[in-house]
């Protein structure tokens, strides 16, 4: 599988519908199972790996989800190159509702996540650059794809990574406005810092799906969610099959 991209699906994708299903292969590793079995598929002509982060049928929430055995199995099976899909709340106003967002920064205020495969249990230290946290190279690809579709995708951002599951509290998210932060979700770390540790090239494509809280005079409600997730989400496969492709 070395020669494929990953694709990490999370919410609103933690399947793919039309795609052809090629194989499965369970993941075993040292931290555990990994969400799912890793997934060949193709769609629209292009091949490429899958895994879903919540696990089949959604059943991990984002601060149990085993981040290491993820990363760790698609290393171990000779990934190199990893495209996150992450539904967000937006917060700056470019990101509104339906915006599609390839950042280039991440802010972490998860917590008692297992969030690195340096813990000392191997007697293995190292301390990674994390200056610059996507792949330069497979951002450019995302946001090729995009433009080769006609799809607008925002260039750069800030994501916030929060503990979840809840939502943020509208005081939070002025917090999180006064740091920098741009988008707000749920999953991009500790994933984002692993996959540097294992050396794989690693982006994200951000699917806005409400305002952040306090942002809008509208309650945030999952059926709105929903309905922008349904709607997105085809838009997301279809650049992200391109962007495979290229």
């Amino acid at each position: 599988m070395s020669d494929l991209i990953a694709i990490i699906g999370g919410t609103g994708l933690c399947d793919w519908q039309g795609a052809e299903h090629i194989s499965s292969e369970p993941i075993e590793t040292p931290y555990g199972e990994a969400s799912a079995p890793l997934r060949r598929m193709r769609y629209q002509g292009s091949e490429f790996v899958f895994l879903p982060r919540h696990g089949d049928g959604h059943k991990f929430p984002p601060h149990k989800i085993n981040y290491r055995a993820n990363i760790w199995g698609l290393k171990s099976l000779g990934i190199s190159q990893v495209i996150a899909v992450n539904a967000v709340g937006g917060i700056h106003p470019d990101c509104g509702t339906g915006a599609l967002v390839v950042p280039d920064q991440i802010i972490d205020y998860s917590y008692g996540r297992e969030h690195t495969f340096y813990d000392g249990s191997d007697g293995r230290l190292d301390h990674v650059d994390l200056g610059e946290p996507y792949s330069m190279a497979l951002r450019r690809r995302i946001l090729a794809a995009g433009q080769s579709e006609g799809v607008a995708l925002v260039d750069g951002g800030v994501y916030a990574c929060t503990q979840g599951p809840r939502l943020e509290t509208a005081a939070e998210i002025q917090r999180l406005k006064r740091d920098g932060a741009d988008l707000v979700g749920m999953t991009a770390m500790p994933e984002a810092g692993l996959a540097r540790e294992a050396g794989l090239d690693y982006a994200s494509l951000c699917l806005v799906v409400n305002p952040a809280a306090g942002l809008s005079s509208e309650p945030i409600t999952m059926d709105d969610i929903q309905k922008v997730i349904d709607s997105g989400m085809q838009t997301v496969k279809q650049v992200l099959a391109t962007a495979v492709s290229a």
